[in-house]
Order: structure tokens, then sequence, then C-alpha cells
């Protein structure tokens, strides 16, 4: 028999809370859902939970450790003050503790966070990048010769393509110009602009330390956009369920694959990960061109866990249990050395 553990599930909240808070409402709701099925899956595999929500108080952290004395973490925070940039801080402070946690640690966060300093990582390591440039608020805003259009022009740091727009794809200086102010002043947020990659949309989710599993890869399908449009990841194809249906936007298993390339792009995926120093799991968005170039976009460490999207979803391809995946992450969260 496994041993039981007493888990102590970290969501984030968007309201100030209390160490008992009743989230009971809150997790029947959509928004929701990551935290719901992973309660669920926890209580399945027979260990005692409890869960936290923290909104910008930290000593509730300090009193729940006291108290439950968790043997693991299982981190769902990501953000503190409805801030995403505290995602690092939040699991530095967890390795201080000194309590095992799952997901990702400090660096690696760190490292995928900045969308330039991933690039210039991996392409010291020569793994294919976008040309890019990183514009600063506050600087003269000008396009480096080198960099040739059509170009998309995103935040440094945000996540989950916020601030990704069509109007991010640019094809002349004055909309570059216009586009970059845009988010300097709408997203209070550094801008880092790259030469726009012509080709399919794939997802590699992994999940390990060491030694690394890599799931079947999954795509973004574009059917409905007509060919000379340009295929991008934006807010809304993301997450905007009628835009999706207009454009006939479509997360789906990748098809037509060759053994040989699959066999190419886990390995060139297992290097990413290592090189941005990621533990626990990740999923690696990258750009597939007709000449079957692959080239790195961003890394994706603790995506998003429901078992409707696309990271679970591949690890169920191979078979196992949504349950089943949670105890891998549980296993992995124990064994990751923190020091």
């Amino acid at each position: 028999m496994k041993k039981k553990l007493k888990v102590l599930a970290l969501f984030d909240a968007i309201r100030p809370t209390g160490i008992n808070e009743d989230l009971t409402a809150e997790l029947k709701t959509d928004d929701w859902k990551t935290e719901a099925g992973v309660l669920a899956a926890l209580r399945d595999l027979g260990h005692t939970v409890e869960h936290l929500a923290l909104f910008d108080d930290l000593d509730l952290l300090r009193q729940k450790l006291q108290s439950f004395a968790p043997d693991l973490i299982f981190n769902l925070a990501d953000q503190f003050r409805n801030n995403r940039a505290f995602d690092q801080h939040i699991v530095s402070i967890l390795a201080m503790y000194g309590v095992p946690f799952t997901g990702c640690g400090s660096t690696g966060l760190t490292l995928c966070k900045h969308k330039g300093i991933s690039k210039k990582i991996l392409s010291y390591h020569r793994i294919h990048t976008p040309a890019f440039v990183i514009l600063a608020r506050g600087r003269r805003i000008a396009r480096p010769r080198q960099l040739r259009f059509p170009i998309l022009v995103k935040p440094l740091k945000e996540e989950a393509s916020l601030g990704i727009s069509q109007a991010s794809f640019v094809e002349n200086d004055e909309q570059f110009k216009e586009r970059v102010q845009f988010i300097h002043e709408k997203y209070d947020n550094d801008v880092i602009a790259e030469e726009y990659i012509d080709g399919r949309e794939l997802y590699v989710s992994i999940l390990g330390n060491h030694r690394l599993q890599v799931y079947p890869v999954r795509e973004l399908v574009f059917s409905e956009v007509p060919p000379d449009e340009p295929k991008i990841a934006t807010y809304k194809a993301k997450w905007d369920e009628d835009y999706r249906k207009r454009w006939g936007l479509q997360n789906q298993f990748a098809e037509g694959l060759e053994p040989a390339l699959v066999r190419h792009i886990e390995s060139v995926c297992k290097r990413i990960y290592h090189l941005l120093t990621i533990d626990g799991y990740a999923r690696l968005d990258l750009r597939l061109t007709a000449a079957n170039e692959l080239y790195f976009i961003e890394a994706n460490p603790n995506p998003i866990l429901a078992a409707d999207e696309d990271f679970a979803l591949s690890a169920m391809k191979t078979g196992l249990s949504y349950p089943q995946l949670i105890a891998r992450i549980v296993r992995q969260g124990l064994t990751t050395g923190r020091d």
C-alpha cells in the first residue's frame, strides 16, 4: 500500500481570506476547476488534505504549516495580491520553510517568466528561437534594422497570452511603435518583439526532475483562418469559446508527425527543460515550420492542471488516469532537491 500523506493544497485568491476560508462556492465554478479536480484526486488517493487560499497575508501560511504540519504542499498558487510576478517568490518562501512542494522551483520560474532571458539561454545553446528585441518602458521605441517584419509584439513577462491580440501582429514601423506603446501603457510591462514564425503551433507537456517523461504532442489548429492570415495564439484564441468556434480553433493531438520528427521534438524539449532548470512539470510552446524546423516560443512551468486542459490530456493519452497523474506530481514534489 502506498504511503498516505498529509497534503496542503495551496491556492491563490482574488480577495483577502481567512485560515479556514469556506471555498465551497468557488470550487463549484469553472474558474476553480483545477483546484477542485486536484483536491478530489488527492482524496481519491487516500491522502489527508487541507487547503489554503492566499491573497495578501503570508502569516496564514505560517499558521497553517504549524497547525496542520503537512508532508507536502501541492502548490497551485501563482499570484499574490493579484500579481503573477510573485509566483517565483511564493515558491522561494515554501523552500525556506523546508516543506516539500510540487511543481517548479524559483530559478526555473524566474528564467521562464522573462521571455528574453529564456530565449538568450537557448540561443546560446543553438536551439532555434525567433530573432527578438526587448523594449523597456521609458526608453525611445525603435526597431533594430535586422528585425524583419512581420513581427509579434508581446508583454515581456505576462502569461496565458495576456496582451496578445491580432493587433500584436505588426507589418510596418508605425504599427510597431503603436503596439509597443500600447503594451507599455496598458500592461505596465516591458515588451518583447520577435519575428513571426509561420508554422504549426505545438504544445509539449513534460513531467519530471532528472528523468523526464514527454507526453504526446498537442497542437492548436486554426482550421477556419485563411491561409494568408497570421495564425497566432492570442488571448481570445485560448480563452474565448465563441471566438474559437468562429475561427475553427481547436486544441487536439498533433497529426501526421513522422516518428523521427517526434523523437527530435522530444529530444529538443528535454534539453530546453534542463537548460531552463525546470523541475516538476511544464508545457513548452513551439512552432514547427513547413521545412520541419522547430522554434522555441516559450516555456510554461506549472501549467494549468485541469483534466480537460492540454497537460492532463497529454498525460492521460498514455493511459494514466487523472488521479494517477496527480500521484506522479506528488511523487516528483517529494523527491525534488531544493537546496
